[in-house]
This record gives C-alpha cells, sequence and structure tokens, in this order.
C-alpha cells in the first residue's frame, strides 16, 4: 500500500470534491482518481460514493480515514525524526493562511539570513504533537489556543468578514451590523476542520450579545462558502486572509459595522529552545490585509 494512494485519499475526503483535491496535490484530476480506485481495489472496499453532484464517505471510508490519517502521520513522524539541517525553519499552519505565510517568510528573509523552510502538512492533532516534540519549529493558529506543552503568542488580528449569497437581499452592503443578519441561519465554521478557528469566531459571535439561528453543520470552509453561494436563507463568518484564499464568485463578503476581529497566533514549544522560533513569530504580525498586530504582541 502506497503512502501517495493514502494521502490523495485523505485529500479528496477533506475536500468531498477530486477537482479540489487535484488542484490540492497540484496533479492532474485523473491520477487521484486513479489512485483512489487503486486503493478501493487493494482494500477491497468502496471508501467514496460518487455522483455528478457530490462526493461523499462511505462508512468504511471514514473509517479508513482516521486510520490513513494516522499512517501518513506516522510517515511524516519518521521523516521529521533526522536532524534538519541548520537554517532550516520547519512550519505547520491551518487552512486558509498562505498569503500570511507567504509575507512572514518574506519579511524573515529580509534580513539576509539564508535558511530553508520546510513546510508540514498535517492534521490539527498530528501537528499539534509535532510542535510538542520539536518536531516543528513553529504553528500559524487562529484564535488563542489553550494547548498543553505549547506557548500561543498573540501576533495580529484579523477582521471577521460576513458571508452571505450574492442573492441574499443584504449582499451590496458595503457593512452589516449583527443585528441585520437576525433571521438568517448562521452556519459556523466547523470545529471538527479547524476547532481553534471555531471557537475563536464562536467567542466573537457571543460577544456581540444576539442569539443567532443555527444553521446546519457546516463542512470545509471551501465547501459552505459554494453552498452559501445557492442559498441566500444562510450566511458564515470567515476571517479575511481565508475568504480572499478561497476565492469564491457567488458570495459577498461583507465587513461587520462595528467591526469584529479574532486573533491570529503563533504556537512554539512551551518548553526546550524555542527563542529563535519566538523571536521569529513577530515577522507574521504584518498582515496580507493591513491588519495591524496586537498591542501586547509589539515586539519591544
Amino acid at each position: 500500500m502506497e503512502l501517495r494512494a493514502l494521502r490523495y485519499f485523505v485529500t479528496v475526503a477533506e475536500e468531498l470534491h477530486f477537482g479540489r483535491a487535484a488542484e490540492r496535490l497540484h496533479i492532474a484530476q485523473p491520477a487521484v482518481s486513479q489512485q483512489i480506485a487503486g486503493l478501493e481495489r487493494e482494500l477491497g472496499v468502496r471508501l467514496l460514493d460518487r455522483s455528478s453532484r457530490r462526493v461523499r464517505l462511505t462508512a468504511a471510508g471514514a473509517r479508513v480515514l482516521d486510520a490513513a490519517r494516522t499512517a501518513l502521520a506516522a510517515a511524516e513522524h519518521v521523516r521529521l525524526a533526522a536532524d534538519p539541517p541548520a537554517g532550516t525553519l520547519r512550519m505547520g499552519a491551518a487552512a486558509g493562511l498562505t498569503a500570511r505565510l507567504e509575507h512572514g517568510i518574506d519579511a524573515l528573509r529580509g534580513n539576509g539570513s539564508p535558511f530553508d523552510v520546510v513546510l508540514v502538512d498535517l492534521p490539527l492533532t498530528a501537528r499539534l504533537n509535532a510542535l510538542r516534540r520539536g518536531e516543528l519549529d513553529l504553528v500559524l493558529a487562529r484564535g488563542e489556543p489553550a494547548e498543553p506543552g505549547i506557548e500561543a503568542i498573540p501576533t495580529w488580528t484579523e477582521p471577521l468578514l460576513a458571508i452571505v449569497s450574492a442573492r441574499h437581499p443584504l449582499a451590496g452592503r458595503a457593512t452589516l451590523g449583527p443585528s441585520d443578519l437576525i433571521g438568517t441561519a448562521l452556519r459556523m465554521p466547523s470545529r471538527r476542520h479547524d476547532r481553534h478557528l471555531h471557537d475563536a469566531v464562536a467567542a466573537a459571535m457571543r460577544g456581540t450579545g444576539i442569539r443567532f439561528e443555527p444553521g446546519r453543520p457546516a463542512g470545509p470552509a471551501r465547501d459552505t462558502v459554494v453552498e452559501i453561494g445557492s442559498d441566500p436563507h444562510s450566511w458564515t463568518v470567515l476571517p479575511a486572509d481565508q475568504i480572499t484564499e478561497i476565492g469564491a464568485t457567488r458570495v459577498a463578503a461583507i465587513p461587520f459595522d462595528p467591526p469584529l476581529t479574532i486573533t491570529g497566533t503563533v504556537l512554539v514549544p512551551e518548553y526546550g529552545p524555542g527563542h529563535a522560533a519566538r523571536c521569529a513569530a513577530f515577522a507574521f504580525a504584518g498582515a496580507p490585509t493591513d491588519a495591524a498586530p496586537t498591542e501586547h504582541a509589539r515586539p519591544h
């Protein structure tokens, strides 16, 4: 059984779309389909139900998904076990932070110090465990998560935007007050896919003092945005950088008035050598969306 087939399967299972999975893997879609079909033949079970409209995990697929993630995390652990060469910065990040990663790396390289960047793609739990073991130097996350053995350094603030269908009656507004959306079902970012983002957005929405009508459970952010594009009766909330990266065309992304924001953090190991990672954290404070870092996050 090839790790490549497992990686392709996990990516399709997360995206629930072969085209988006192929784009994320930077390969042609037929190659993804061939690897999944081969894995199904090898295991003797159907992992995905495919139709012209959607892709779903079968019951067997859901079981295999957990095992595949474990296997990929173990393989990554083996790869990371080798001591990295001097001048290597090993990083992980939540989804939707590509622009901030690029900005921070450019800022770090601006001081003239040569170093290699290794971006490690792991599920959230495995990512945090790798950080605790010192196999990652830092992780970018949204919110201010309290995780055992990990220090969260508040580094930037990011505006939250209301995401509504382009057919929503309020889609043409320049700003929205939270009360404007009462009576429209709020689909919160999925906690299963990113609990840190979910918890940060949930705290921001509780801070409005408004009890919003809950919508049906959300999947990956990209899927939720696509679904809202065809549903003028629901909405969601996403950070500005993330909706920009998704690039959907059938929704309107509208700032709140008064503004709603969440904090972005750089996570580093709580114990052991981490001074360099702590110093590097502030390179990520400058925002692709021109948001300012929080006052207590500014270096002194």
